[in-house]
């Protein structure tokens, strides 16, 4: 009897649970402190991919406005089942989720293409899955990763994290736009409406949470400024903003209408085109799209699991994170599954390190991660609740983590500083994350040549500033084979 009491259960060896000094109520428990991390996401996404496309349409059918809950089912199901399947499969504590900044990349520059819709800006995100996952397979991945310099991917991260901060400013209405002046701050230059106030309290509660260390904090700071929200509308009955009522919500009216829970719908389910891409865009063009989304999704993910593995020490005998080929392969194929979902491409998240950080160490705790991203589709109506002004502290937190990488970045180098700066400028300033990585390649290209460092640069690098020089002059392009 004491024998089969002591003896690990099949549960047990399977993630390895007494080999790495863990037990299943310590994997349940950073399971579920990694999920209130990360949980922001079914809030974030489904707000970013609210606008419409190109042709004026909604993800997830909308007629007369964005499918929020249908958008946020679609969200929790693969990021369920992909951060199950991580688990599983790799066993290594990651969460897998829509990534932010990448799904910046489909709403804000890909459906605004001429012609582009939301099916085929996920069809971008599906070919990008199906590239990546070769890549794993065939061993390329690493390859384009030591392609890449390391300044030049962390003043990727950099861009994208001030892309997502003006993003999460323009959304709340404390940034603004027309009044004769490109950008203005909130209404004549003052806080003066009940929603800003929102959003400026929101924001201190999220930073308030980080500063003193407590676990969730953005899912913290978007449950308070949403309560605020729906007592100030309960009170002051405010409608959306406009042109005549500029001191209204920036989007939705934050009311409770109908059950919190209900049965989830799946119209994004299956949403993309492969072809309706290559029909709009032309073959260079989607070739671009395609790597710009690669590289904004990989280089973070290789990041993430090594700084998730140095959190508690989850590497093998030759220094790498245990299991890295399978971990590679799940985050290639969550990239597939997100496009195929028609949420946007799934990445690993870096807040998995919270759980880490409370004691998981297996990938038991992703498999219950999982199961709460599953239980939380049963909730999607909730989220079409949270005004942007509750939701958008956590865009300008998330922009500020990104930021902090800017350090790494030798700014006494000019060959690597000017490339870096027109990464990370060109980013919010264009408004365009593929802008912004097509100029800093082609300009670490230029430098490298007139410093003569040109041989030091990947061939692989080349053929990516390449690419980059035809899609900045696809326009004179196409008009001289015209004409």
């Amino acid at each position: 009897m004491s024998t089969s009491t002591s003896s690990p259960s099949r549960l047990a060896r399977y993630f390895k649970l007494e080999e790495r000094g863990t037990t299943v109520a310590r994997e349940l428990r950073g399971g579920f402190v990694s999920f209130l991390s990360v949980a922001y996401i079914l809030v974030l996404n489904p707000i970013i991919l609210s606008g419409t496309d190109s042709t004026g349409a909604y993800l997830g059918g909308g007629t007369s406005g964005p499918n929020i809950p249908a958008v946020a089912a679609g969200t929790a199901l693969v990021a369920g089942v992909m951060t199950i399947f991580m688990g599983a499969y790799a066993n290594f504590p990651l969460v897998m989720a829509a990534g932010l900044g990448l799904n910046s990349v489909v709403a804000y520059t890909i459906v605004k293409l001429p012609g582009m819709t939301w099916a085929d800006g996920m069809g971008i995100i599906v070919l990008e899955g199906i590239v990546i996952t070769l890549l794993v397979l065939t061993g390329l991945r690493e390859a384009i990763f030591r392609a890449v310099p390391k300044y030049l991917r962390t003043a990727i991260s950099v861009g994208i994290g001030l892309f997502v901060t003006l993003v999460g400013l323009v959304n709340s209405g404390l940034v603004r736009t027309g009044g004769g002046t490109p950008l203005s701050f909130g209404i004549n230059g003052s806080l003066g409406s009940w929603p800003l106030l929102v959003f400026v309290i929101a924001f201190i509660v999220t930073v308030m949470c980080f500063a003193r260390n407590i676990p969730g904090g953005i899912l913290i700071g978007i449950a308070t400024g949403t309560v605020l929200a729906v007592i100030v509308q309960a009170v002051a009955h405010l409608s959306p903003i406009s042109d005549d009522n500029p001191a209204g919500w920036a989007s939705n009216a934050p009311a409770i209408q109908g059950s919190p829970v209900q049965l989830p719908h799946f119209s994004t389910l299956g949403q993309f085109s492969i072809v309706g891409p290559f029909q709009r865009l032309g073959v260079v063009a989607v070739v671009v799209l395609t790597f710009s989304v690669m590289l904004a999704d990989f280089f973070d993910t290789m990041g993430t699991m090594v700084g998730v593995a140095r959190e508690r020490n989850i590497f093998d005998k030759n220094g790498n994170p245990e299991n890295t080929g399978r971990i590679l392969l799940v985050d290639s194929l969550s990239a597939l599954a997100g496009g195929m979902g028609g949420v946007s491409s799934n990445t690993a998240f870096v807040e998995s390190s919270t759980g880490v950080a409370d004691g998981a160490r297996t990938g038991l705790a992703s498999v219950f991660t999982g199961i709460f991203f599953l239980l939380s589709m049963f909730l999607a109506p909730i989220v079409g609740l949270v005004p942007n002004e509750a939701a958008a502290p956590a865009l300008v937190t998330v922009g500020f983590l990104m930021m902090r990488s800017v350090v790494d970045i030798d700014w006494q180098d000019i060959a690597a500083a000017v490339p870096a700066f027109l990464t990370i400028a060109f980013m919010p300033f264009a408004y365009s994350i593929t802008v912004g990585i097509g100029v800093g390649f082609i300009m670490h290209v230029i430098l490298a040549a007139i410093t003569g460092k040109a041989k030091r640069v990947h061939p692989l690098f080349w053929i990516t500033a390449a690419f980059f020089v035809v899609y900045f002059m696809l326009d004179p392009i196409q008009h001289a084979l015209v004409g």
